[in-house]
């Protein structure tokens, strides 16, 4: 599966001269613990988190951001995004087309991969992903003879 699937495409972001107190309201009216910083052509310039405006002093992003952002591409895997959140320790990734945002991953978006499983009509097989595959791996049925299974509180 790759990060194009999963990533949210709608992204809050904020400028470099963005005053840090309308970031820290971004953060907690969008219910988010960080914020890429794009610059004038929608390019990735630098991270504001919720742990750079707790210790970093300046008034603006350009002032706070961590500058040396990890992003990926939008055909990146989801496994290799997984690695990542989990090797670095960092709670989200921006995804980028050529040199612009598109979107970002956090580790909810990949946790909730963990939720979504669909079920073949025709054999049974299941196959976890918040679409279905495009073709069974073990009957070779289409994507749309897969089903959505429900999953029980605790699973």
């Amino acid at each position: 599966m790759k990060v194009s699937e999963i990533m949210t495409t709608r992204v809050v972001t904020v400028t470099p001269d963005t005053p840090v107190p309308v970031i820290a309201g971004l953060l907690r009216d969008n219910r988010i613990s960080g914020v890429p910083v794009t610059d004038a052509s929608g390019a990735v310039i630098g991270l504001v988190s919720e742990y750079d405006l707790l210790v970093r002093e300046g008034e603006t992003a350009g002032e706070v951001m961590t500058g040396s952002v990890i992003s990926v591409s939008e055909d990146t895997d989801v496994d290799d995004v997984r690695h990542l959140l989990v090797e670095r320790r960092i709670r989200r990734v921006p995804v980028t087309s050529g040199q612009r945002l598109a979107g970002i991953v956090s580790r909810g978006d990949v946790v909730a991969l963990l939720t979504t499983e669909w079920a073949c009509q025709v054999c049974g097989e299941g196959a976890r992903g918040q679409h279905p595959p495009a073709r069974c791996p073990r009957c070779h049925a289409g994507s749309g003879r897969f089903i959505l299974q429900d999953t029980s509180p605790g699973d």
